[in-house]
């Protein structure tokens, strides 16, 4: 398949905002498809490997800006200018491009083969002469690109693809087009891509109209899945209200999400955000060997941090570090040790757990897990229908330092990567939000040449769209931290679209969490809310941006903070 009937369906599904239109367009389109293209399902969410795969494309704005200017033959410095005007680099490639083609004789035609093969070796390469090979691989490509084929190219490079395809719209396109998008096929595609995270797979089972083979494919030790996720209440009464009675109540840690596989004395550890930890929490094998009963199992746990010589748990932003950290481990293990709280199973000795009731799944993990406080237990929990009880449980773990609790039906599956009304969180209104830094201004005197002023940013109801919501400079160190301005700045600086004077626009992708007194209406914002004294609290670098705070979020924390909810 040429790569340009690649792009020309990029820009004709780009071109509605309606999800049943897209949805009939991807689905004309995979119909077109060989089990040979299967690898294109990746480049759908701009991507060139399955999910689950920890290899990234990793091309930076500035990078993308060098291959372009080798490949067009125009200055750096004009595209650049280009880009702070226009704030899309992918725009900037077309353009260039398309006054090229003006001035050549054409060139060979680039097929999706080509593009996969030269990205894929982009994450390989390493050592000296890294940058120059890169650029070379990228131009090789802009080179033979038609001017769509470039836009979408480098928009690819740098992880922006902007056609509004998302995996529900793939999992409902795939259901169109081989199984006539009936709701019991779309389903078993969704658990399909929940335990495989590979859509490439997904598809070439799919297209031979087989619901049997897609039932069967089953969870993969040391491959990664989705966490479940939960949703809000208000009250108590409201999560009895949702969940049923009797229901779990658990303790919400105040940590992040660790799931562990383990394949006989091989143990290995995941992020939400799929990314492979087990080298960074050395400690966390050694008591999953040591403590949990099975020749295999995948666990559903949460990471908390704790104090040594007290014994008190710690927030999130007390461990943070040690998630990224990939040297100095033994020093920082010591200085920032970790508990595990484990609340679930997924896969036991060969077998899937994720239709087994919640209730059977928590039980079989407190009959594996040998508890151990202060290295690996199971989590926290009681079984109540009364609201009284569940209020006192709730008091104690907020005592305990501990977020809140959750409230979880017994009778409820497991759904990887869902936010399901099973499973409630239930927080005080300590008022506090996750958002994405959109923007910032420059410092001046002991502050100058680092971001000082970070604009935040909400997600609002359209995809793709974020809405500021306020600006925080508080809550950040100027030096001796793992967060200062000089590591923010250093890490927002590749993100860079726009320039103006001392301010810059940035690509959404850094997600902070705040804290604020409260919110107000305001019409100097685009999303008509404003924080009142935000403060930085926490780089939430486990949080993808699907999960930042979104407009129906904020207008219910402003409602709540009117009522006073007591359990809000």
């Amino acid at each position: 398949m040429k790569y340009i009937k690649l792009a020309e369906f990029y820009k004709e599904v780009s071109s509605t905002t309606k999800r049943l239109e897209k949805t009939a367009i991807l689905a004309k389109f995979l119909k077109g498809l060989t089990e040979e293209d299967k690898d294109i399902l990746y480049l759908l969410e701009g991507g060139i490997y399955p999910e689950y795969d920890e290899r990234k494309i990793g091309i930076s704005g500035q990078l993308a800006l060098k291959a372009i200017a080798k490949a067009t033959g125009t200055p750096n410095s004009k595209l650049v200018k280009e880009w702070k005007a226009i704030g899309d680099i992918g725009l900037v490639a077309e353009k260039f491009t398309l006054h090229k083609k003006q001035t050549t004789l054409g060139s060979t035609k680039v097929t999706t083969k080509k593009v996969i093969d030269n990205l894929r070796k982009l994450p390989e390469l390493v050592g000296a002469g890294t940058v120059n090979k890169k650029i070379a691989l990228i131009t090789e490509l802009l080179t033979s690109a038609e001017p769509i084929e470039a836009l979408y190219l480098v928009r690819t490079l740098i992880g922006d693809l902007r056609i509004g395809v998302q995996e529900g719209t793939i999992r409902e396109a795939l259901a169109l087009a081989y199984f006539k998008g009936d709701k019991e096929s779309a389903e078993t595609i969704q658990r399909a891509i929940d335990k495989s995270n590979d859509l490439g797979l997904v598809f070439v089972i799919a297209r031979k109209k087989k619901l049997t083979d897609l039932k069967k494919i089953n969870l993969q030790l040391g491959k990664p899945i989705k966490a479940m996720l939960a949703q809000k209440a208000k009250t108590i009464e409201e999560g009895f209200k949702n969940v049923g009675k009797p229901c779990m109540i658990e303790y919400k840690y105040d940590g992040f999400r660790l799931l562990i596989h383990k394949d006989k004395d091989k143990v290995t550890l995941f992020t939400r955000m799929l990314e492979n930890v087990t080298k960074q929490f050395p400690e966390v094998t050694e008591y999953v060997n040591k403590y949990v009963k099975s020749d295999s199992c995948i666990l559903d746990s949460e990471a908390v941090g704790f104090n040594k010589k007290t014994k008190e748990y710690t927030d999130f932003q007390a461990i943070s570090q040690r998630i990224r950290r990939k040297h100095n481990i033994e020093e920082l293990q010591k200085k920032l040790p970790v508990e595990v709280n484990v609340f679930d199973i997924l896969y036991y000795n060969g077998k899937s757990e994720l239709d087994t009731p919640f209730e059977k799944r928590a039980k079989l993990v407190r009959k594996i897990l040998k508890d151990h406080p202060y290295k690996i237990i199971s989590s926290k929990t009681m079984i109540s229908s009364d609201v009284k009880k569940v209020e006192k449980f709730y008091k104690q773990a907020l005592k305990d330092n501990q977020e809140g609790i959750m409230m979880k039906a017994l009778d409820a599956e497991y759904k990887p990567g869902r936010r399901v009304g099973h499973m409630l969180k239930i927080k005080p209104s300590e008022r506090d939000l996750d958002l994405v830094i959109t923007g910032a201004e420059y410092g001046k005197g002991k502050r100058k040449g680092w971001m000082s002023s970070f604009i935040l940013s909400c997600k609002g109801d359209k995809k793709g769209e974020y809405l500021e919501i306020g600006k925080v400079g508080t809550g950040i160190a100027e030096k001796d931290n793992d967060i200062t301005f000089e590591s923010l700045t250093k890490m927002l600086t590749p993100l860079i679209i726009k320039e103006k004077g001392n301010e810059v626009k940035l690509k959404p992708k850094i997600i902070v969490a705040v804290t604020y007194q409260e919110i107000q209406k305001s019409p100097n914002y685009e999303s008509k809310w404003a924080l009142r004294f935000p403060r930085f609290t926490a780089l939430r670098n486990d949080k993808p941006l699907s999960e930042i705070a979104d407009l129906k979020e904020v207008q219910e924390d402003f409602l709540k903070q009117k009522r006073n909810y007591r359990y809000g």
